[in-house]
């Protein structure tokens, strides 16, 4: 399904999140991904930006990058270092319900900007600091990236076969599942404490803490927890070791999935391929290596026969959980994906013909949908300053002075 920018516009259904302010200040992907969320969800996200930086490529092109992280967003350029900019930051957070930040610890005191200053201004401010390590801690001032909090939250060492290196994965962990969607979720939770509460409260997000969480829900993670079985790379039944859940070659160069872990799944696989010999090798079945690599070699053989679409028709109807794995272009013209509104477009005027993943939470009432694209920077700046009470006098010397573009 494609659903066109005009229509969104236009659709007129209460979103869930709508008549909640946030203030957005971050600068990389993880943040942004967090707050896009909440703008999806009906919320009006202001992206705060630095005033006349160079932008590679041009506007254009800047904008264009930021399509994804930036939709269903205002902008508004604000100088922070400069006092004059610091105070019109205050002026826009008494009118807000959400600040969310992803500065190094102490950077936001340093700028007159951080909780403690805003709670002052307005208590019933919500703000979320994202950050790798999290305000405490004795790597509070540490730079990283994603790779850097899954290898120290043990993720990463989880990660690759048997004997070999630690393989790294996309930035999926720790930038967005672990800082953006953590960030949401203490977002929301916040929001309804202070509707019991009647006042805000600091929400502290650590990229390494959000993956720990993530990890402690994994099998080997609960067993050493529990059991204090240590767990190894590439041993564990859901780590693509065993045959049974794992991913094969097929006639066609490409791969598919099988995740039959129960034993009536695998079961069904192996009448399926009329193959009753290999029904023993079950999830959880004491085997040798040797047996186990026989199995395998059996399957391998026998998936190299058909292509992976011929083999997802057949065994999909045989109740069996497989899938193809396929390419990010196959993934947007896959009929489930069309289907659940997972790829919209738009026409923008400026940019063309635009593609975006859709809302991924489906709500019966509150549904939430792609109001606008990425804005330029500092399209909203004017409109948001008249909003506070801004005269045209005062707009243009903050101008003139570089606080706002």
């Amino acid at each position: 399904m494609i659903v066109d920018t005009n229509l969104i516009s236009d659709d007129k259904r209460e979103m869930a999140l709508e008549g909640l302010r946030v203030l957005e200040l971050v600068r990389v992907g993880p943040g942004a991904f967090c707050t896009r969320m909440l703008g999806d969800m009906g919320a009006e996200v202001v992206k705060i930006e630095e005033p006349y930086r160079s932008f590679l490529g041009g506007e254009k092109a800047e904008r264009l990058v930021r399509s994804t992280f930036d939709r269903n967003k205002k902008s508004l350029c604000l100088d922070l270092s400069n006092v004059k900019g610091q105070r019109v930051f205050h002026r826009i957070a008494a009118t807000a319900d959400i600040i969310v930040e992803g500065f190094r610890p102490g950077k936001t005191k340093k700028l007159q900007i951080d909780y403690a200053t805003i709670n002052e201004i307005n208590p019933r401010i919500i703000y979320c600091s994202l950050s790798g390590y999290g305000q405490t801690g004795p790597y509070r001032e540490l730079p990283g990236h994603d790779i850097n909090y899954i290898a120290a939250a043990g993720a990463l060492d989880l990660i690759g076969e048997i004997d070999g290196p630690p393989i790294i994965p996309l930035n999926l962990i720790a930038d967005l599942a672990s800082a953006g969607l953590h960030g949401v979720i203490g977002i929301l939770t916040a929001i309804i404490a202070r509707e019991k509460l009647g006042k805000g409260q600091y929400v502290d997000v650590s990229f390494l803490d959000g993956v720990l969480n993530l990890i402690g829900a994994v099998p080997p993670i609960s067993d050493f927890l529990l059991g204090g079985k240590l767990p190894q790379r590439g041993k564990h039944y859901l780590s693509g070791t065993f045959p049974f859940y794992s991913i094969y070659e097929t006639k066609d160069e490409k791969y598919i999935a099988l995740a039959c872990i129960e034993h009536h799944l695998w079961d069904n696989l192996c009448k399926a391929l009329n193959r009753l010999d290999l029904i023993p090798y079950k999830a959880f079945q004491k085997h040798s290596r040797q047996e186990w690599d026989y199995v395998r070699k059996e399957l391998n053989s026998i998936f190299h026969s058909r292509t992976s679409q011929e083999w997802f028709q057949f065994l999909s109807q045989c109740d069996v959980p497989v899938s193809k794995v396929n390419s990010i272009a196959e993934v947007f013209d896959d009929p489930q994906c069309r289907e659940r509104c997972m790829l919209q477009e738009f026409e923008d005027a400026e940019l063309g013909r635009l593609k975006q993943v859709g809302i991924p939470i489906k709500f019966s009432l509150t549904p939430g949908c792609i109001k606008s694209l990425a804005p330029k920077p500092g399209q909203h700046t004017r409109g948001i300053l008249q909003s506070l009470g801004y005269s045209e006098n005062e707009i243009q010397e903050l101008f003139r002075h570089t606080v706002i573009r």
